[in-house]
This record gives structure tokens, C-alpha cells and sequence, in this order.
């Protein structure tokens, strides 16, 4: 069993940026010469996620509408009410989605289905450089 660990890097536009990350897993695995095992996405910090979806233009606006109707950022949040920075909304949908996704691999190749990606969510309300950690755990 080994264990490998990359970071990379993202530019966002904030405001629910989805960003499809499958090109980068998939190149990181390939490099990384193991064969069968998992790979972790995940992202560092509360204002940001991870998750698979169909990458095309309708699902992606629909994804952000959902998530504004599930968390407005019209509402009124404790936690503008603290900080002042306006961002209660990122928080919670971030929170709702997750900070990480795993995937398996089997003979070097990710286990997605044909119109499955891996996409990374900034929900912040302002532009961001974001990392993201992959680890993946096989032989």
C-alpha cells in the first residue's frame, strides 16, 4: 500500500464558481503509477466544496439556482451579523455539500460514470485562490 499527495492550485470568480477538476484527478493518478486503490478530493476550508455532477452549461445553472433557493444569499445570517464579511450563505452551503469526494480506481483508471465529473464549488462571494489536496491510497 502507498500513499501520494498533491496540491493544486485554483483561481476562482466566487460566487458559486463551478470549476471541473476530473482533468487534474485523472492526470494526478496517471502520474502517480498506482493501479487500484482511492483517490480524495478535498478542499480546505468552509466556503467551498466538492462533488460529481454532469459538467454542461443547464445542469450548472441549475446546481446554482438550487443552491440559491436552498441558501439565499437575501437572507439574513448570524454570521454577516458577527464577522460583517456577507458570506453566511458560502457557509452554509458549503456545509450542505461537503469538503471532500472519494473515487476509486481500478487498473489506473477513475471509476466515473460516463458523464460523471468531479467539480469544485467556490461558494465565497468574492474571487479566491483556492488549493485543492488530493491523496490516493493504493498499489
Amino acid at each position: 500500500m502507498a500513499v501520494s499527495t498533491k496540491k493544486i492550485k485554483i483561481d476562482t470568480k466566487g460566487d458559486t464558481d463551478i470549476i471541473d477538476v476530473t482533468d487534474e484527478v485523472a492526470a494526478y493518478l496517471k502520474g502517480s503509477a498506482l493501479t487500484n486503490g482511492t483517490v480524495t478530493v478535498f478542499v480546505p476550508g468552509s466556503t467551498a466544496g466538492i462533488t460529481t455532477v454532469e459538467y454542461e452549461p443547464g445542469v450548472i445553472k441549475d446546481l446554482q439556482r438550487a443552491f440559491e433557493e436552498i441558501a439565499s444569499k437575501d437572507r439574513e445570517y448570524a454570521h454577516n451579523k458577527k464577522w460583517g464579511d456577507m458570506n453566511g450563505y458560502s457557509h452554509v452551503r458549503a456545509s450542505l455539500l461537503g469538503p471532500s469526494l472519494n473515487v476509486p480506481f481500478i487498473e489506473g483508471k477513475l471509476q466515473l460514470g460516463r458523464w460523471q465529473q468531479i467539480i469544485f464549488i467556490d461558494f465565497d462571494n468574492r474571487p479566491r485562490s483556492r488549493e485543492i489536496i488530493l491523496q490516493i491510497v493504493g498499489e
